[in-house]
């Protein structure tokens, strides 16, 4: 009761309403454990369906009565991890029957990928290569992607629908210039892409863009089901583009449970609802279905935007093509800053996120609204109406960031070697980045992080 509206969360890509139909189908299926596959036969078969569908979606080369390579997973990060361990485990074996060494394998992003991307290569000893971003250009560039692959390059990960702006990168070019420097060295460097918000979104509103297996080097496919799958947190899905394609040593066999069941998952014990309610969607809304959900959805970003832009007061950072999102920044912080329009927000039971884009870019900072099923249009009128007073009530206070006021105070910690930490004081703040982080750092204290 404490915890703030979902409905009002415009930080998360999660899913926070279903058909009251569906809530009853989870909780009917709540105490059953996923893994059981002998025991809980008909939700492995679902789990299976899923796969297929998900498959052909994204256009993998299979026959019609050819089964697809994936499984389902707790979320898009787990998704990753699993992704990333075939990539690995791949190279490695090539580069062992070549007679080369294994120790250094390294994966290329842009600066603009999840945390889950980091972990990755965090957790299982991957060097994680990153794209920079610059003032305007926010996702990765495939040019310069290309350049940082060697021949320790595992993969290069394009997003669909970056977290930052919901930006669709160019995997097109990105899979025309690695095929040319692959034939050029002779390696075979493939591609990831990191779809766990686009995906249910490309091939409805976007059925002619190529991003999926359509292109020869893509390889495997994450998505969120969690995200615009529809389904409440707990739900994502990986699928590769062949057998092949997924080593067979990283499949374990078990059968202390009943029977031969293979398992390719980081954990074990997973409740049955959330593949279940994923089926529940697939089969109710149908591709139309989601189809008119995803435009509604885009219709209402484009709505928020061209309010947001009427103020006068902000830059739309995000692009017309991408996930249904809106960022924006202001256009003048000389009096305050993105970060207390943030924390003003919440007030009036909004949570909008604001944040700073990552190197090269993090002179930037944003407010980000996502758009989902349940934000409807009187909600964004609402949105629109608050966000006028807050911007009042800011106009109204005294000036305290600008020329006019000589000194800002900051205590940091400054780490003097051998002295110990000393306070220093922080003055004349004159840039728009020292203000955007000044601020950041004062209101992350007191904000709590949504889930993304």
């Amino acid at each position: 009761m404490l915890d703030g509206n979902p409905r009002l969360n415009l930080a998360s890509f999660v899913t926070t309403w279903m058909e009251p139909e569906c809530d009853k189908l989870i909780m009917a299926a709540i105490n059953k454990n996923y893994v059981d596959m002998d025991e809980y036969p008909v939700t492995t078969e679902l789990q299976n369906r899923c796969v297929n569908m998900i498959a052909r979606l994204f256009n993998a080369p299979i026959e019609e009565s050819e089964a697809a390579i994936g499984v389902g997973t707790i979320g898009s990060s787990e998704a990753i991890m699993l992704a990333g361990l075939a990539f690995k485990r791949k190279w490695q074996q090539k580069r062992r029957e070549q007679g080369k060494p294994v120790d250094n394998p390294n994966i290329v992003t842009g600066a603009n990928v999840q945390v889950c991307w980091e972990k990755f290569a965090r957790y299982f000893e991957v060097e994680l290569k990153e794209v920079k971003l610059k003032e305007g250009y926010y996702v990765m560039d495939p040019v310069q992607a290309v350049d940082m692959v060697d021949e320790n390059t595992i993969c290069v990960a394009a997003i669909l629908g970056s977290t930052l702006t919901g930006e669709f990168e160019d995997v097109q070019l990105l899979n025309d210039l690695l095929t040319k420097k692959n034939d050029e060295t002779g390696w075979d460097t493939p591609i990831h892409v990191d779809a766990a918000s686009g995906g249910f979104i490309a091939p409805f509103l976007y059925p002619d863009l190529l991003w999926d297996f359509r292109l020869p080097l893509v390889k495997s496919i994450n998505v969120s089901g969690h995200k615009y799958g529809l389904v409440y947190a707990g739900v994502g899905w990986v699928v590769w583009r062949t057998k092949e394609d997924l080593p067979e040593d990283l499949v374990f066999h078990i059968n202390y449970l009943g029977a031969d069941q293979p398992t390719f998952t980081l954990n074990f014990s997973k409740g049955s609802s959330q593949i279940i309610a994923q089926y529940y969607q697939f089969i109710r809304l149908g591709f139309e279905g989601y189809k008119n959900i995803m435009e509604n959805c885009m219709m209402n970003a484009r709505y928020l935007k061209e309010r947001l832009d009427k103020t006068g007061r902000f830059d739309i950072v995000s692009k017309d093509v991408g996930v249904p999102l809106v960022a924006f920044s202001l256009k003048d912080s000389s009096n305050y800053t993105v970060f207390n329009i943030s924390e003003s927000l919440r007030k009036y039971g909004w949570i909008v996120p604001a944040y700073t884009m990552p190197p090269d870019a993090q002179d930037v900072a944003v407010l980000r609204v996502v758009i989902r099923e349940d934000f409807s249009r009187s909600l964004t009128e609402r949105l629109v109406a608050d966000m006028d007073k807050v911007l009042q009530s800011l106009d109204a206070l005294p000036i305290h960031i600008a020329e006019k006021v000589a000194v800002v105070t900051a205590k940091v910690a400054d780490v003097v070697e051998g002295d110990g930490a000393t306070e220093i004081i922080k003055t004349a703040i004159k840039s728009e980045g020292d203000i955007s982080r000044y601020w950041k750092k004062l209101a992350s204290s007191i904000k709590t992080s949504g889930v993304c």
